[in-house]
């Protein structure tokens, strides 16, 4: 899935990390513990080097709490990564994490030695809720919509240890197209950026895979459903999405599915696993290595047709 959404003030943001980055120590990344792959930046990856990074799996109480485990231990298991969850409704937690910075970095945890940080994110996965944890005060905008932070922040954390906010950022490409429904039904892009319909029959084939019980006891089903559109049928309904004529209305129940996911109607959901994604990433390598060989077979085929007609 395309997700054609990447506002001026998200490029002028990459720019400005890279500019910053020879400064900083440790980066931090909040990720959505529902889809930790999905919503991390790849840009991170490519740009921090060797600096520490703090995986941070936020919102992990809409996640499923056996799924949140198997990634913070795969994460762990990464070369100078340290990997926590955190709930929107625990703030103890999160305030251990300036204690975690100065461990990352033994050789600048000195008297009158300066520790930069920087934290980065995609849109509303809680970046600036955690920010405001921190500091004890309305430090940075919050708010329930992506793309809220429009610019970059310096904020002291304590003395000596100084955290550079980021707006969120989302990529202009995503590899994986399956991430880009994902960060879809988590709410990390603006409802206008995609349609409702599409996405709901991605979430609708992966929870019937994944979490069949769940949507048997939540829309007291009889029998599970062989198909997502059977699915968001009989959800439509039991929920009184019923035309005249007795046709359901799918783009009303697909609404209400994505709205049931985000709200933990559905109980605690998490939308991949490590093995998944790294097959999964493999899968979408092949099908763009195919892409670039056809295009360049065409490239070449119109190069020979001109020389021909030239003959």
């Amino acid at each position: 899935m395309a997700i054609n959404w990447f506002p001026g003030h998200m490029h002028k943001a990459q720019k400005e990390i890279k500019e910053i980055l020879p400064q900083i120590d440790v980066v931090i990344e909040v990720c959505d513990a529902r889809l930790p792959f999905s919503s991390e930046n790849p840009m991170i990856t490519e740009i921090r080097g060797d600096k520490p990074l703090i995986k941070i799996l936020n919102k992990s109480d809409l996640a499923d709490a056996d799924t949140t485990q198997v990634w913070l231990e795969y994460l762990e298991s990464q070369h100078n990564v340290k990997a926590i969850a955190l709930t929107t409704d625990n703030p103890s937690v999160a305030k251990t994490i300036p204690s975690l910075i100065r461990k990352l970095v033994p050789n600048k945890d000195e008297t009158g030695k300066q520790i930069n940080a920087v934290i980065m994110g995609i849109p509303n996965v809680g970046k600036s809720t955690l920010i405001n944890t921190l500091v004890g005060k309305t430090k940075a905008k919050v708010g329930n919509e992506p793309a809220v932070t429009k610019g970059q922040q310096r904020i002291r954390l304590e003395d000596g240890l100084y955290l550079f906010d980021t707006p969120g950022m989302l990529w202009p490409k995503i590899a994986n197209e399956n991430s880009g429904y994902r960060l879809a039904v988590s709410g990390a892009v603006k409802d206008t950026a995609f349609d409702h319909d599409d996405i709901a029959y991605f979430a609708a084939d992966y929870l019937l895979k994944a979490y069949p019980k769940r949507l048997m006891e939540r829309y007291k089903l009889t029998e599970l459903p062989e198909h997502e559109e059977d699915l968001i049928e009989a959800l439509g309904r039991k929920r009184g999405c019923v035309r005249s004529g007795g046709h359901v209305d799918m783009h009303k129940a697909s609404v209400i599915l994505i709205n049931e996911i985000r709200d933990k109607t559905l109980g605690t959901l998490s939308f991949e696993l490590p093995d998944m994604v790294e097959k999964e990433n493999i899968h979408f390598a092949e099908l763009e290595e195919k892409r670039i060989a056809a295009r360049e077979a065409k490239k070449a085929a119109r190069g020979r047709g001109r020389k021909n007609k030239r003959k």
